[in-house]
């Protein structure tokens, strides 16, 4: 196998960011390390492969119709080589690096050789599934991730290479390893050819990759304390409200569930007089607490102030029990 030598530019990577569907463009540029190609380019590729493709098709079915050649051909002037979203097929790809005297080999061919046991010893590879094309690529003496959806190169262990390409195989995509002479240098002149190139340092392209991965972890801390301030600060009221709440919806669900009758009825029943229980109970040991504390400060003061228990208890009227209720009252209503 013919090891080629990386592409220098200065030291530079140069890098394209995802504009509309155009990531075969990407791809083809950022293996080449050069905007060397357009969108206009590779769809005078594709017409050239449908055209040859027609004409291949039509002479066979001249010669012996088939199935196959009668669809092909009766699917009109639609191309097979480029989608109405701007997606290109593998020859596409082909053609425009064949430009370059470069070999695109699908890593699952004979021809792949040990690529997969020792894929550092290659320089680029081309990875596919479903819409989106992105390269991997070697520049001097380092690899990095030239995918378009990211904002820069991401940077590649030659032992994290191996792991990731397993991952993507694993993962369903399609990878073809690309081999030959590529271009050394590209002039920094054709940076302006296309939109969406820039040319980054490592340096740089490091620097923009770390930020971007750590863009959300001030927010996302953020929220974690809100949380935890919003329950410390939450109320002895709240929580009583919350568990009214709670027992009111398991009220209602108890009467839905009576409503319809059947096998559970009894069970809503059962579940409605347990809730309405817990409830009196609880507002039952309430009023007795508040009971309680009254007793207790009426007993205060009237330790401070005997010589004046008999006004007190002729102004409070004859019957006393009628303000405060008495603790047998208390335990009628309870089992009630």
């Amino acid at each position: 196998m013919e090891e080629a030598a990386a592409a220098s530019n200065g030291g530079l990577l140069y890098h394209e960011v995802q504009e509309g569907k155009l990531c075969a463009v990407h791809c083809v540029n950022t293996t080449l390390q050069g905007p060397f190609f357009s969108e206009f380019d590779l769809s005078a590729l594709a017409v050239d492969l449908d055209q040859r493709e027609r004409q291949v098709m039509s002479e066979g079915a001249a010669g012996a119709a088939t199935t196959a050649a009668g669809d092909f051909l009766a699917e009109g002037e639609g191309s097979h080589n480029v989608s109405l979203g701007g997606d290109f097929s593998i020859q596409v790809l082909q053609k425009a690096l064949e430009v370059w005297d470069l070999q695109v080999i699908p890593l699952d061919s004979p021809d792949a050789g040990s690529c997969l046991f020792d894929p550092e010893l290659e320089t680029a590879f081309i990875c596919h599934l479903q819409d989106h094309w992105f390269c991997i690529r070697k520049v001097n003496g380092e690899w990095y991730n030239f995918n378009s959806l990211y904002p820069a190169p991401e940077h590649l262990s030659k032992f994290y290479l191996s792991a990731f390409i397993d991952t993507l195989k694993g993962s369903g995509w399609s990878i073809f390893a690309v081999r030959g002479n590529f271009p050394k240098e590209c002039p920094m002149a054709t940076e302006g050819s296309n939109g969406f190139g820039q040319w980054l340092t490592p340096d740089d392209a490091r620097r923009i990759t770390s930020s971007c991965n750590q863009v959300q972890t001030p927010t996302q801390q953020a929220g974690v304390s809100l949380v935890a301030d919003q329950s410390e600060e939450m109320s002895e009221m709240d929580m009583i409200a919350a568990q009214q709440e709670e027992a009111d919806l398991n009220a209602a669900i108890a009467a839905s569930l009576m409503d319809t009758g059947g096998p559970f009825a009894n069970y809503a029943a059962h579940e409605e007089s347990r809730s309405q229980d817990a409830f009196a109970i609880e507002s039952t040991s309430g009023e007795m607490s508040k009971d309680g504390n009254l007793e207790e400060q009426g007993a205060n003061k009237s330790e401070t102030s005997e010589p004046n228990s008999d006004n007190i208890e002729s102004a409070s009227g004859s019957n006393p029990k009628q303000n405060t209720p008495s603790l047998e009252g208390k335990e009628s209503i309870k089992e009630d």
